[in-house]
Parts: structure tokens; sequence; C-alpha cells
């Protein structure tokens, strides 16, 4: 069968009923021929390398007996890309897609994070008996170390930062879907009798047990702080604390479909703080969205700032015809992105007109005081490089973000959907190369801050405690 007829098969998967073999071969096909469009594709691998696992990919799709093993499988091949935006997005799957593979009972219902490979609880919002800053040890028989070992490989990530594969899969409670929660009960199933049994350490060292009942969907989302992302009220929060720190918690910049005038709101603020002594913003749990961040820089800087930016490819100058109607999009001018594009060597073309340079204007009345930046792995995509812009006008504290120095992926996307198997994957179609040769990295802050379970036992927030004193001092 030839790739026309493969495609053809795939396309008729939906229509005929159950799908064949033949129809999920197509699917695989759909995904070869989609990925020769990604510009990060052979970033961190060899074609060579990238056509074995394509291989193996197919092997493994076609042989696989059910839609959870399929989307594993494929989930898992995407992680090997080690771009952060490429994944089978949770929340551009079909309803009853979505409804198979995440809204079954198998859910921890309490939030952690992964310290040092311990799985340590932050959050109890049942009201359960678990004290924030215990270690979780084992659940149901299995140690949870090795959860974690088993679930990093279908964690997406740019290069090799680890600390963001680690970061998805805690369970913050700020997302109506975790990452964590989808491959925990798709790759260890429900728990038996519809309870976790777990074993415990508490910060001071006692152990004990509980057993939890597993959570579905709607009551995880129960659980999560209800922020309206396309409304015309404010998401984000800004206070001033009694020793004069304001802090502006931003939890997300994905505003594009919003009605909130996010820039009026935060003018208004900027402009008048509240007589406040200094700033601190909280990005800790903002993966990204637009670049909401320059607003802010724009008021800190005396002169534009000009920073020579990453060179912007893509792979393709249009979409193949008969791929189209696979190639999902809000912009369907995203099919012809390289049509002006200039030939850069080894199948890239260049864009030409905006080129990635990060030049921003000094803007309103210029802040005359001290601001900080909390970051850390969860940052990956516009909060990555909104760290990378600030060194130099913001102090960042915390950890080192996710993203890569290496570049990202990103800029415009297509919703690759595989008819067969009713699965979607996210598809970049920007590359951002930087000159030179920078680390296979995120970046780090300027004051590394640690998390320990007997601070979050206190409920002590240091990373932010410790940018206030440096504001204070």
């Amino acid at each position: 069968m030839n790739r026309r007829e493969l495609l053809a098969a795939s396309a008729a998967a939906l229509t005929l009923g159950a799908a064949t073999p033949a129809d999920m071969k197509g699917d695989v096909e759909i995904v070869r021929r989609a990925l020769r469009l990604h510009p990060g594709l052979y970033r961190y691998a060899t074609p060579t390398e990238v056509d074995a696992r394509l291989a193996a990919l197919e092997t493994a799709f076609v042989g696989a007996p059910t839609l959870e093993a399929r989307y594993l499988v494929l989930s898992r091949f995407l992680a090997t890309i080690r771009c952060g935006h490429s994944y089978c997005n949770f929340f551009n799957q079909k309803k009853a897609v979505a409804q198979d593979l995440f809204g079954r009972k198998t859910r921890l219902p309490f939030h952690f994070i992964w310290l040092d490979g311990r799985m340590v609880v932050t959050g109890d919002p049942s009201g359960l008996g678990l004290p924030r800053g215990a270690e979780v040890t084992t659940i149901n028989g299995r140690p949870a170390r090795d959860m974690l070992t088993t679930l990093l490989p279908y964690a997406r990530a740019d290069g090799h930062n680890e600390a963001k594969r680690v970061s998805l899969l805690g369970v913050s409670g700020s997302d109506s879907i975790e990452f964590f929660d989808v491959f925990q009960g798709l790759v260890f199933g429900p728990p038996v009798g519809g309870e976790h049994r777990l074993t415990l350490r508490r910060a001071a060292g006692e152990s004990f047990r509980l057993e939890l009942p597993a959570i579905g969907l709607d009551q995880r989302r129960a659980q999560t702080p209800k922020r309206d992302y396309i409304g015309a009220e404010p998401v984000w929060d800004w206070a001033v604390r009694r020793d004069g720190v304001a802090v502006l918690t931003m939890p997300s910049w994905a505003l594009y479909d919003s009605k909130w005038d996010w820039r009026a709101w935060l003018d208004d603020r900027l402009d008048s703080p509240g007589g406040a002594a200094g700033l601190v913003i909280d990005l800790r749990q903002n993966e990204g969205g637009q670049d909401c961040g320059d607003a802010i820089l724009a008021r800190l800087a005396a002169d534009p700032i000009e920073r020579l930016g990453a060179e912007r490819r893509v792979r393709f100058r249009r979409t193949p015809a008969d791929l189209d109607p696979y190639l999902d999009t809000w912009d369907n001018s995203f099919r012809t992105l390289g049509v002006d594009a200039v030939p850069a060597g080894e199948g890239f073309y260049r864009l030409q007109g905006e080129r990635g340079d990060d030049r921003i204007l000094p803007t309103g009345r210029r802040l005359d005081i001290k601001v900080a930046a909390l970051i850390g792995p969860t940052n990956s995509s516009a909060t990555f490089q909104f760290a990378d812009k600030a060194r130099g006008l913001v102090k960042l504290f915390g950890q080192a973000t996710g993203g890569n120095q290496r570049g990202i992926n990103g800029g415009c996307f297509f919703f690759v959907r595989l008819p067969a198997s009713g699965i979607e994957f996210d598809l970049p179609l920007i590359g951002y190369f930087p000159p030179g040769h920078p680390p296979d990295a995120g970046i780090k802050p300027d004051v590394a801050v640690p998390i320990s379970a007997a601070d979050l036992a206190a409920g002590y927030d240091r990373t932010l405690e410790t940018a206030a004193r440096w504001i204070l001092s």
C-alpha cells in the first residue's frame, strides 16, 4: 500500500466502523509525514535515530489492542523528540476520546511535588488527613519513587531538562487535567476496590498508613481554583503585604481568547503600585501563553531592550494538500508559513520580517522599585523567554526554568488529528535557534532557593520570603 492509499484508508476508518491494522498504519503514516514539518525533529536526534523510532512506533501502535495503549505508545514516542510542545494534548482531544482516557476514577485525592525523587504532600483539599510535608513512600504496594521512574518517559520537555519532566508529574491543583493523573491512571490502572493504599512518613519521621478513595476528573476539577481565562474578570492577583512588598501572582498567560483587558489592569497597578516597597512577580505555576511579561519589562527599561534573538526556522513552504485534512489549526495562513522564507540549508527555511529579535521599548511610567520574579521548572514557553529577557532588570529567585537555552519550538501550531485512532497531537511549526552554543538547560535563577519538606509542613514559602528580604534590604 502506498502513502496516498494509507492516508485514504485512515480517512475512511471512522466511517467504516472498527479500525483495521491498515487503518492504524495510516495513522502512523500521518504522524511520519506531519513530523517532516517539525522544526525541532532533529535538534536532539539524527535522521537515522528518528527513522528507527518511527519504525518501532508503527509496530507498537498497530499492535496496541486499545485506545489507551495507543495513546501511551504515541505519547512515549513524542517525548523522544524532546520538545515541550509536542504531545497528545489533553485539552485538544475529541470529547469521546477524552472521556475514555481521562474520565476514570484513578486519581490520588491530594496535591504533591517531587523532591529528590520523593513524593511530598503539598495539599489535602478534601480534608482526608494528609499533613503537608509528609512523604508518600508507597502507593498500592509500589514505591512512589518507582512510579516516578516509570512515568518519566511519557513526560514532555525541551532537550534534557529533566526538572521540567519531574515538575509535570507533580499535582499542583492548578490544572483541570493534570499530567500525572492521566499517565498514572493509564499505566497503573484503577486501584483494587477503588481505594489507594498509602504508606507515608511525616516530616518528623513517624510512619503511618491511609486508605484513600480514588477520584475522577470531575472531583479533581472541583479542587481546582476557578479562573476563567476566556471571561472578562481578572485572573491574576495583586496584593500588598504588611511589610510593603507587592505580590503579583500570574498563574497563566494563556489569554488568547480572554475578554479581560489585562493590559489596562496591569497598567493601572504599575502606574500606582500603592506605595509598595518593591514588587514580587510569582510565575512558578505559569507555563506560558502570550508575552505578557514584556509589559512589565517595558516599565523597567531606561533604553530599548535589544538582544540578538533566536533565528526563526520552518521546514516547509506549503503543507502537502493531501495532508491538510488532518492538520487542524485556528489560522489557515500557517499552511503557507514558509512561502516567503529563505532557504537556510539542512531542509530549513528562515522566516523573514520579524526575526525573533527581542526588542522592547520603554513604555509608560517607569517603575523605580526593586522587582523580583519567582521562577521554576514549570516555566517553559513564554515564561521561560521572560526569564531570559528579564536578566539584569529583574532579580530571579527559585529554581531553574523549564524550556531550553538551545531553543524551543512553538509560535504556530497544527493539531494533528489521526482519524483511525481518534488521537490528536500538537505539532509546533516554528523552531527558535539562538546564536552560538548555549547550554542544554533552562535559565538559572540569580538566587537559587531550595524547597524542603520541613518548609512545606510549616507552610513557609522560602522562595517568596527570600525575594521579599532582598527587596527590603
